[in-house]
């Protein structure tokens, strides 16, 4: 017996619409929902997360999840949400994002369980690709009136006067598309529900009236609200852009700092969307950050779960010791310890000058260091009373005005870490 999938999505906040009798269908026995992707990178981000949580809470509650690649989707371009089209994908860049994203998936579903709820994973190309045009608008275009089409959110929105540009005719039918995906899986493999963020009601909602005119069936839709930030900037992308799930492209370190750095009205609402923490431990952890919201603790939490859920309990605690890199007590051979890109990552932003390599094989004298040679400090003048002052240290390490850097100083065997105070740092790179 399924346990409830609706409540649980409820509680958490992750449920915005659902057609009357959703709850209803799925408590009856097991069902099989499926939630689209968008295959146009090889890596998921963190907006494509939701969405799986969905899958994997269904599969929790005993029910099948289908995982759809939108190969053929991904080609022509959703019109949702966006304002322009899409570039389009060979079938080779296809087949690789789509083997790069069940990676990623398997992080979160069972494809592999012997149960009879393991997750598939599907690809609309592979139904879509044979399918000819003439076929399409015979079999499918002609139980959908342009009518019911215009009326949905998004086509309205890209007609509107305030749109810049129109909407290409490829765009108009990737509503039918999408239909035709939910049709299909109701047929072959006995789909009854689609589900997806609130934009998506739209063409969710077609594939269930396909299922009714075509399949003579009834198709269900579900949909979670958009994940928003309280200060109204985009959930999911930092300055540098998307945050990613693969670690070549946004650090674990970086990713950890990303869900650290939640405003506290934020992590409240997202721990309960990016974690499978139970509700008792989440209103306790609420209930411990309100006390001492100093403390983080919502943050942390959610950080720790949703960074080894992602990546692993060694990249975590590579993220947590790098974080303390910046703000806590640590050691020489502690920035030792970090590979060149996590380094990159923790002193992105930090001052930086180059100097030969030559120079440390010789010794490099602090004065040189700090003022002549990198310009970190206004004058040689300056840099004495500093290095007097005992306020410098070279890779965590306090030094002397007699202090020579030589290359045994290299972090990953090319940086230098100088230090005026507490807060201020300099990177210099040996080239």
């Amino acid at each position: 017996m399924a346990t409830n999938f609706v409540a649980e999505l409820k509680w958490r906040g992750m449920l915005h619409d659902a057609m009357p009798g959703t709850e209803e269908h799925l408590l009856k026995d097991m069902q099989s929902a499926y939630v689209g992707i968008d295959p146009t990178a090889d890596s998921l981000h963190i907006g494509h997360l939701v969405g799986v949580m969905m899958l994997r809470h269904f599969q929790l509650a005993g029910h099948k999840p289908y995982a759809l690649v939108g190969g053929a989707t991904g080609m022509i371009g959703d019109p949702s949400g966006k304002s322009s089209e899409r570039n389009l994908l060979d079938e080779k860049t296809l087949r690789h994002n789509q083997d790069a994203l069940k990676g990623q998936l398997s992080r979160f579903l069972d494809f592999d369980s012997d149960e009879a709820n393991a997750a598939v994973l599907v690809n609309n190309y592979d139904w879509m690709k044979d399918f000819s045009f003439l076929d399409f608008i015979r079999d499918v275009g002609k139980h959908i009136t342009v009518n019911y089409m215009m009326a949905k959110d998004s086509v309205k929105k890209r007609l509107s006067a305030e749109a810049k540009e129109g909407m290409s005719f490829t765009e108009f039918t990737y509503q039918l598309v999408q239909g035709y995906d939910f049709l299909h899986l109701y047929q072959e493999n006995d789909c009854t529900l689609q589900m997806g963020g609130s934009d998506q009601w739209g063409n969710i909602t077609t594939g269930t009236e396909l299922i009714r005119r075509i399949g003579g069936g009834k198709g269900y839709a579900l949909t979670c609200p958009l994940i928003t930030k309280a200060d109204g900037t985009k959930f999911g992308k930092t300055e540098s852009g998307n945050v990613w799930l693969d670690s070549q492209r946004t650090s674990p370190y970086k990713f950890y700092q990303y869900w650290l750095n939640t405003s506290d009205e934020d992590a409240v609402k997202y721990i309960k969307i990016f974690t499978f923490l139970s509700k008792e431990e989440i209103e306790g952890l609420i209930e411990e950050h309100e006390k001492a919201p100093h403390l983080r603790i919502v943050q942390k939490r959610l950080a720790e779960e949703i960074t080894v859920m992602v990546h692993s309990q060694e990249d975590l605690d590579n993220a947590v010791q790098a974080s303390a890199i910046l703000f806590g007590k640590s050691t020489s051979e502690d920035l030792k310890k970090l590979d060149e890109k996590t380094f990159l990552d923790v002193f992105d932003g930090v001052p930086q000058a180059e100097i030969p390599k030559s120079e440390l094989e010789n010794g490099l004298d602090m004065i040189g260091a700090l003022a002549a040679k990198t310009g970190f400090l206004g004058s040689n003048g300056e840099a004495r009373r500093e290095l007097k002052q005992n306020s410098i240290s070279v890779n965590k390490e306090k030094v002397k005005e007699d202090y020579l850097i030589s290359t045994a100083d290299l972090i990953n065997g090319k940086f230098v870490l100088l230090q005026r105070g507490k807060k201020n740092y300099f990177v210099l790179t040996a080239q």
